[in-house]
């Protein structure tokens, strides 16, 4: 069994001396932050920044007010950002769960969830800190590698990437204040549209101005329409096809309705000027060995992931006409 499951982890770290592999190539991109300390997806609302862009979008949910996650247990109303903390509030004051791995030492009755944990806090009470500081003049000692390294930042910092600039932030937060100050656009040489950077214009000149790029063809008989991502062809067969769109805008006097929850909630800028429009953000692929594998993972799948649209949406016509 354990064979089995090694096999099926095929995404490996390349940083010297680690030995860390992953099945999902995002569990991959979330541990490479421990690595480079970069964390590509940053937050419109705050100056937050996080490693995958799940943790970005469930945090962009504290900002909305939204909780989707709903407490299972009946007559409880409490609602969460994300399904993990539904479970462990279920967990824990429901269920009553007991928490799998305790502290044996006499005197202590500390329990924990995870085994690192305990064996974290083992090392306190046997007074054994097995991870040492190796900068200069630093004699601290840690019971867990996370610990040392978080505590590492303070001899390290975040150092500026402008060559030109001294500056070095104790902590993420300073460091991203900091880069704002040196932001320079790149703009589109076709249509003068800036970008942050230039992997972000590159991926633009892909999507927008690249013949080359293969597009989804709507396939209801008689629609002509292409799309480059599959999420616009959905919206559109749902919305403008079949007339379902069933998200619908809660300003006062608008009318307006939409297929896909994410477009009400960019229609919900022109309302709010304020409120500024959720944008994709993409992290920098650095690897060369990661971009050919993925390259390579999608030419095989895009034929075959359209076909299987085409024949969903078929399908769905079907059942339409004989009801």
């Amino acid at each position: 069994m354990g064979e089995r499951l090694q096999s099926q982890k095929s995404y490996v770290c390349s940083f010297f001396d680690c030995k860390a592999i992953f099945s999902k190539s995002w569990k991959l991109e979330a541990h490479l932050c421990k690595h480079t300390g970069l964390k590509p997806f940053s937050c419109e609302n705050c100056d937050k920044s996080f490693c995958t862009r799940y943790q970005l979008t469930r945090h962009e949910l504290i900002h909305s007010g939204e909780k989707p996650h709903k407490c299972l247990a009946d007559g409880c109303s409490e609602a969460f950002v994300t399904n993990t903390s539904m479970k462990n509030h279920m967990a824990r004051v429901h269920q009553h769960k007991e928490k799998q791995y305790k502290c044996d030492h006499q005197g202590c009755g500390k329990d924990f969830n995870k085994r690192n944990q305990l064996k974290a806090h083992m090392c306190e009470h046997q007074q054994i800190l097995p991870f040492h500081c190796t900068f200069s003049g630093c004699t601290r000692e840690f019971p867990s590698h996370g610990k040392l390294k978080h505590h590492e930042k303070v001899h390290e910092g975040y150092p500026c990437e402008n060559e030109a600039c001294s500056f070095q932030g104790k902590t993420w937060t300073e460091y991203l204040k900091h880069r704002k100050e040196h932001k320079v656009k790149v703009p589109c040489r076709e249509c003068k549209k800036q970008f942050n950077n230039t992997w972000f214009l590159h991926q633009h000149e892909l999507r927008v101005h690249s013949g080359e790029r293969k597009k989804l063809s709507c396939p209801r008989e008689g629609c002509d329409k292409k799309f480059t991502r599959r999420f616009n062809l959905e919206s559109h067969v749902l919305g403008d096809h079949e007339g379902k769109k069933p998200f619908s805008c809660a300003y006062a006097g608008c009318e307006k309705s939409f297929a896909m929850k994410e477009n009400l909630w960019r229609h919900g800028a022109v309302h709010d000027p304020a409120k500024k429009k959720v944008k994709k953000l993409r992290p920098k692929k650095n690897q060369p060995w990661r971009v050919a594998q993925q390259v390579r993972q999608a030419a095989a799948a895009n034929q075959a992931e359209t076909d299987k649209l085409a024949a969903k949406l078929h399908n769905t016509t079907l059942k339409d006409n004989k009801s």
